[in-house]
Formats: structure tokens, C-alpha cells, sequence
């Protein structure tokens, strides 16, 4: 299952990548915001990352004006590695290097099919487990 979340600025995208999801097959559990009226940020962060966190979702997604504001608040949960995507190959080396679970987008920033490239890449991109990723995955687990 993969967590969705917004603020007002990422709310059509959110909805674009929500049914893009589902046409491919994913289960979604979407914890908000659920219009375009004006809502903080950190409070769509913490359920995404609460979820992923405690493994009730496998990833999630995360959506505000610029990206970066929705992915702090996320990285502050133990066992959580949101990175901000703008390309395809961030998304692939965010999953291989860094073996990242949620994946920020900012709406301003990123058109919806560059979006959904960059998804689809993130969610079939697998952890390079070498001993030397591992190493660098458990440290920023152990911060």
C-alpha cells in the first residue's frame, strides 16, 4: 500500500497521481488534504510518515508547493528517508543509493507526466544492498 499526502498547493496533483496509481494496480491510502483550501503542511507530513514508518504502507508520497517544506517534517520520523524528486534518475538513485520511502514532489515545480515518470521509477527502482549502501542506510537510520 502506498500513503498520499498534501497540502492545498499539491492537491491536483495528488488527485492526478491517486488515479494514475490505480489504473496501475496500487492500493492507495490517502491521508488528505482533500480540497484546495489553505492547510498546513506538517500535518499531511506526520500520517505519511507515521505510516511508513510503522510499515503500515510500504511508501509514500508526499506533495506541497515546493517540495522541500512537505519532505522536513517527514525526515524528523525514525526510519524515514523522503528525498524531493524532480527527475527520473534522482527517483532511481534515491531508491538504489539511499533506499528512500517517500518521495516529496513539489507542484510548482514538476508537470504532472514528469511526475508520474519519476513515481513509476521510484516504485520499481530496487535498493542496491551492497555492503556499502547498507553501511550508509544504517547510518542515517542511527542519527
Amino acid at each position: 500500500m502506498i500513503a498520499i499526502g498534501t497540502d492545498h498547493r499539491g492537491f491536483k496533483l495528488k488527485d492526478a497521481l491517486k488515479s494514475f496509481l490505480k489504473a496501475n494496480n496500487y492500493e492507495i491510502k490517502d491521508f488528505g488534504t482533500y480540497s484546495e483550501d489553505s492547510v498546513d503542511y506538517p500535518d499531511f507530513a506526520k500520517p505519511v510518515a507515521e505510516s511508513v514508518a510503522n510499515k503500515e504502507c510500504e511508501y509514500g508520497i508526499l506533495i506541497c508547493g515546493s517540495g522541500m517544506g512537505i519532505c522536513i517534517p517527514a525526515n524528523k520520523f525514525k526510519g524515514i528517508r523522503a528525498v524531493n524528486i524532480l527527475s527520473e534518475k534522482m527517483a532511481e538513485m534515491s531508491r538504489r543509493h539511499n533506499n528512500a520511502n517517500i518521495i516529496c514532489f513539489g507542484a510548482d515545480f514538476i508537470d504532472e507526466e514528469t511526475a508520474k515518470k519519476c513515481l513509476m521509477k521510484f516504485l520499481i527502482t530496487n535498493f542496491d544492498s551492497d555492503e556499502r549502501h547498507l553501511r550508509r542506510v544504517d547510518k542515517i537510520n542511527n542519527l
